[in-house]
């Protein structure tokens, strides 16, 4: 099936759904059983599937996760309350005392976090390398080395990996391989053919695509599914099928809306890249964009999330950029229908292994689904605002 078509009809066995389009939402915490017979079978089949116990899941989880898990090409999903959460139950599902992670230089900023201080509290020593470290990644292997983690494109800053060669080297030597995949979505990479192990998605973003649900994934290979499942349960992951309903509704659109996002976005970059105040994209469908190459070979289609890179500038001059939108507002997130922008300040204090000039200011966009011409007038008019503060002032 094509992906537009696998979209709509994943995750849809009658045994789930009962019939119906959309699976329903089943509430639950316990479930009884009228024989011993019957509590000792959904004992012995709890992983796949059997009415066990509400952390466990119900048809409405169970319709979602083997949506996710064959979109994103792998065995199995498990579920957690936000992505935050999927990345964390992923590491610690694979870490213990004395282990040490390779983590990317450029990961989600509240995934630094948890390596320098909840990692790093537990014995879990992390070291962080450049996103474009290609096959130099093999020098920073020790023998205690667990996993490399991957987060393509990175945050904020957009760069692109090599992500079949940082596989194929962690492979050789037994890493296990995660991706933070969120960026793509389910649709636009297909994170197992390239060699990952585990794939996340902070489904919060385009997957439930209305800004209204927190909810994380994490999709597994089958050498590593049985050991994800069980200690994701052990650290109690669990989440509401609420939560799960909505997130499965939204991802019925998800191929529509991810091609308006794209369609919108490359239009309000491609005005962006003939403006005089702009030094570069941060855009991965462009060449200015650092592994764009790899972009170009690993994924089908870009979106909406994407940064530039202003020439110059200060925080009076970026303040009055962001401020005054009508289209564009201000908050963290992304990955719904609406349209976001950032002024990112201080990300050279988020890298380690690599260097960033703080000189240029950056502006992180979210274009959304509204009509891309009044995106752009909102854009234009920030610059008005952003160039008369620099006018008034020296640089």
């Amino acid at each position: 099936m094509k992906k537009e078509t696998k979209i709509v009809s994943v995750g849809r066995d009658k045994k789930w759904s009962k019939g119906v389009i959309n699976p329903p939402v089943f509430r639950a915490s316990t479930v009884v059983f009228d024989t011993i017979e019957d509590m000792r079978h959904a004992t012995k089949n709890r992983a796949n599937g059997a009415m066990f116990y509400g952390r466990r899941g119900t048809p409405t989880h169970f319709a979602f996760q083997a949506a996710i898990a064959e979109l994103e090409g792998g065995v199995g999903t498990a579920l957690y309350p936000s992505g935050s959460a999927a990345i964390s139950g992923a590491l610690l599902s694979f870490l213990k005392a004395g282990d040490h992670l390779l983590m990317v230089d450029t990961a989600y900023e509240p995934t630094r976090d948890l390596c320098d201080k909840l990692l790093k509290g537990f014995g879990i020593e992390t070291t962080y390398y450049d996103p474009l470290i290609g096959d130099g990644i093999e020098a920073l292997i020790r023998p205690n080395t667990k996993v490399l983690f991957l987060e393509s494109p990175g945050s904020i800053t957009l760069e692109v990996q090599d992500v079949p060669t940082l596989s194929a080297i962690a492979h050789r030597h037994n890493l296990v391989v995660m991706l933070d995949n969120t960026w793509a979505s389910p649709i636009n990479c297909r994170p197992f053919e390239l060699g990952v192990d585990i794939s996340i998605q902070a489904a919060t973003k385009y997957i439930v695509g209305h800004s209204d649900v927190m909810l994380g994934t994490a999709t597994a290979n089958q050498a590593h599914w049985d050991q994800l499942r069980e200690n994701s349960y052990l650290m109690g992951q669990c989440t509401s099928a609420d939560d799960i309903y909505l997130a499965s509704r939204g991802l019925r659109t998800l191929g529509v809306r991810m091609a308006q996002h794209e369609k919108n976005g490359l239009e309000v970059a491609n005005l962006l890249a003939t403006r005089p105040e702009v030094d570069h994209l941060r855009h991965p469908a462009f060449a200015s964009c650092p592994g764009h190459e790899f972009f170009k070979r690993d994924f089908s289609a870009s979106n909406g999330l994407f940064s530039f890179v202003l020439k110059r500038g200060n925080i009076k001059a970026i303040t009055a950029f962001v401020e005054g939108m009508d289209h564009f507002k201000m908050g963290f997130s992304w990955g719904g229908y609406e349209s976001l922008i950032l002024g990112v300040f201080g990300i050279d204090k988020l890298r380690t292994a690599t260097q960033w000039d703080s000189s240029k200011p950056l502006i992180r966009l979210h274009v959304g689904l509204e009509n891309p011409e009044d995106l752009i007038k909102d854009l234009e008019a920030g610059f008005a605002r952003y160039n008369a503060v620099l006018d008034g002032q020296s640089d």
